[in-house]
């Protein structure tokens, strides 16, 4: 089943992006998606920093 949440857009070097410190990361992992009236839901993600930090749980990825 195709869910719409998509992996982070990569950046130049191949890295994820942190939604939290709006920076790249290598350890960026899914944490929330919000729903919009139309499209698929807004996937964001953190890195493990941020993920500590602000005690942001893990969401598995569909594949």
């Amino acid at each position: 089943m195709e869910t719409g949440i998509q992996p982070p857009a990569g950046t130049s070097d191949g890295q994820g992006w942190c939604h939290w410190h709006d920076g790249p990361s290598g350890t960026a992992r899914l944490v929330d998606a919000h729903e919009r009236q139309s499209g698929p839901p807004v996937a964001l993600y953190a890195c493990a920093p941020c993920r500590e930090q602000r005690g942001l749980p893990v969401r598995l990825e569909a594949s």
